[in-house]
């Protein structure tokens, strides 16, 4: 509850805080004749902060709670109405000359109602509101003076609200927020890049207010359009959706891709001349299918929070004021008040993100769901979705696994669905969730050689060096299938690991899925994606492409790579042959370095020291005079044979 009242306290605060600071600058800086902020600018900023501090005294939320309430709707009331007399002024609506006659006596009410509120303060022995009362009473009334007489100047009025800022900059009721690696966590696990909501809507705040703007004779193309509605809220809006997306926020990457480019097209099209005189029946078919987007989001956003469903809501009421004057039915002052609107609403979004990630506490709500429904925005209440950076997450997911569950795990390519070896009702579980063709089979994953151990004298040794001196990487290797495979718990599911003359295993270059293999035994592992699917590249996309099928997900963001994992056919290594299913992330050159490597080492009379009391002297014998090795190249039609020579300068490591 003391949390609760201290976020309304800090958001009462804040508003008066950026309201007075607003005014200082306005009144320092300006005269009756040239006023630094544009009347409408200044009329719209008001607003915004008056509904700031009206939600604040709305709330109750000090230790003297009617005290301060009335205070902050009385300023709400004061600054509320101050911004529609600028705002009207600023539109044209009213003469320059009537900003006098329009303000004053709201202006002298205000000026009593706040001396009234400071001497209740003086008997409640409150001298911070005693101060913020007084010092609004005595700007209010100076800027009475200012007005009837242009010659009295307005810095007396700037003095009081200075006033009212060094005495709001003692009070400390926020917590600024720590250090936090997982501050920018999205709804489904870990991310390493930063939230672009901040930007996005601070956009959209610029592109609204921008096409609001009176500019008088200039051109509002080359003043207005270009700068703030083509490239903040289009071009810098469209930045912000590409980081949304590499976040793995399809949702939020979706409506900031959109908007930018509708403030873009609308910005060109209205005020660059694409227009035309007459109104054009395609405009309002284009608009119509921004439109049609846009509901989509509008839909989506019921299942994010309260605050973007009335973003969305609102910048579809712009679309439908773009429809409406492009054909020429546009009702008087429609646009300028949906815009306003929107802005406002853009307004908020943008502080309660920026609020909310500067301070621990309080946060700006930003409201629950309006449907709640698995599957859309989430997966998170319907299997864990983790961290991998926690070690206990890895925990978890662990004993998922040992209890038969298939899972998303992050790997040193793309993100996989893996399943225990000795679980074989969880492999033919995974098998089932992919759809696996049949010219796709599953592999085995171990976290090392070592985990071979059972079967060691059913491998060959070269195969066994080999697999030492290339692992951990992005290399899987395809070997001949034996019974060496029974050993890990397979049982009937083993027939959905390779194929039945041979089966592709991996060791890979990746901490997190090491350490779950270490606790879980060897895996079956196959794409995380259905069949003729793009790979998975973020832990996003596994909910969103399996659904409630997986038991668990194991989130890292955003793939390191793209690129599938090069396979090596070791079928045939005990001839000194070595072949390419794919060449991937690791280069051939690479592949055929390592091996020759090792292969010299065993012409050379080096045995695996676990080896040597198993094998047979004619199986240490080889061919010394040979120096080409020759390599099988398989192809999607006809294998070739193609003979390697190894360059001289390749060095041959010392394993002595």
């Amino acid at each position: 509850m003391a949390q609760s009242n201290s976020i309304y306290v800090s958001v009462g605060i804040l508003g008066i805080l950026g309201g007075s600071l607003l005014l200082l600058v306005n009144s320092y800086a300006s005269s009756l004749e040239e006023p630094f902020i544009p009347h409408s600018a200044l009329g719209i900023l008001l607003l915004i902060i008056a509904a700031l501090v009206a939600y604040t005294g709305v709330r109750h939320s000090l230790s003297h709670s009617q005290l301060f309430s009335t205070l902050c709707l009385t300023i709400s009331a004061l600054w509320c109405g101050s911004g529609l007399v600028y705002i009207l002024i600023g539109q044209s609506v009213l003469p320059l000359s009537e900003l006098k006659s329009s303000l004053i006596p709201g202006l002298a009410a205000f000026t009593l109602a706040l001396f009234i509120i400071g001497t209740a303060a003086v008997f409640m022995n409150n001298p911070v509101l005693l101060v913020i009362a007084v010092s609004i009473s005595l700007a209010c009334a100076h800027q009475i003076a200012g007005l009837s007489d242009s010659g009295f100047g307005q810095s007396a009025t700037a003095a009081n609200y200075l006033l009212v800022c060094l005495v709001l900059n003692r009070i400390k009721t926020l917590t600024l927020r720590a250090l936090d690696k997982e501050r920018h966590t999205p709804h489904l696990g870990y991310s390493k890049y930063a939230d672009a909501e901040v930007l996005g809507h601070a956009c959209n705040v610029l592109a609204a207010f921008a096409i609001t703007a009176t500019i008088g004779d200039r051109n509002p193309l080359e003043v207005l359009v270009l700068p703030w509605a083509v490239m903040a809220g289009g071009v810098l809006q469209l930045l912000c959706g590409s980081v949304a997306f590499a976040r793995g926020k399809t949702f939020e990457s979706t409506a900031f891709i959109l908007y930018g480019v509708m403030w873009t097209v609308w910005g060109l099209t209205r005020f660059g001349g694409l227009y035309g005189e007459t109104r054009s029946f395609n405009v309002a078919v284009g608009i119509i299918s921004f439109m049609l987007f846009n509901l989509l989001v509008t839909i989506a956003a019921l299942f994010l929070n309260v605050a973007w469903f009335i973003y969305a809501f609102t910048f579809q009421l712009i679309l439908i004021s773009f429809l409406l004057d492009a054909i020429g039915a546009l009702p008087y002052g429609y646009d300028i008040g949906v815009t306003i609107i929107f802005g406002l609403v853009s307004f908020y979004c943008f502080l309660a993100h920026l609020f909310n990630s500067t301070f621990q506490s309080p946060q700006i709500p930003l409201g629950k769901p309006l449907v709640k429904l698995g599957g859309v925005g989430g997966g998170e209440g319907v299997c864990p979705h983790v961290p991998a950076r926690k070690a206990s997450s890895v925990q978890q997911i662990a004993e998922i696994m040992k209890n038969g569950g298939i899972c998303g795990m992050p790997t040193d390519t793309v993100y996989v669905l893996v399943a225990a070896c000795n679980r074989p009702d969880a492999v033919i579980k995974a098998y089932k969730v992919k759809k696996q063709a049949q010219d796709r089979p599953m592999s085995m994953w171990i976290s090392s050689v070592k985990q071979l151990e059972p079967v060691r004298h059913l491998l060959s040794p070269l195969l066994l060096d080999f697999m030492e001196a290339a692992w951990p990487s992005s290399i899987s290797m395809v070997i001949p299938r034996g019974p060496w495979l029974d050993v890990f718990g397979l049982g009937d599911a083993a027939i959905h690991i390779g194929t039945p003359q041979s089966i592709a295993i991996r060791s890979p270059d990746c901490a997190v899925a090491t350490h779950l293999i270490n606790l879980v035994g060897p895996i079956a592992v196959t794409s995380a994606n259905p069949t003729g699917e793009a790979d998975t590249t973020h832990h996003n996309q596994v909910y969103a492409k399996l659904g409630k099928k997986v038991e668990g997900v194991l989130c890292d963001g955003p793939s390191p790579e793209n690129i599938a994992s090069t396979v090596v056919d070791c079928t045939k290594i005990e001839t000194g042959h070595i072949g390419f299913f794919r060449v991937g992330l690791i280069p051939k050159s690479k592949v055929l370095q390592i091996f020759e490597e090792v292969r010299n080492r065993h012409r050379q009379g080096y045995i695996n020291p676990g080896f040597e009391h198993d094998l047979p002297l004619q199986d240490m014998e080889r061919d010394q005079s040979s120096r080409d090795t020759t390599v099988l190249e398989r192809g999607t039609a006809n294998p070739t044979l193609v003979t390697f020579s190894p360059p001289q300068s390749w060095k041959v490591r010392n394993y002595s």
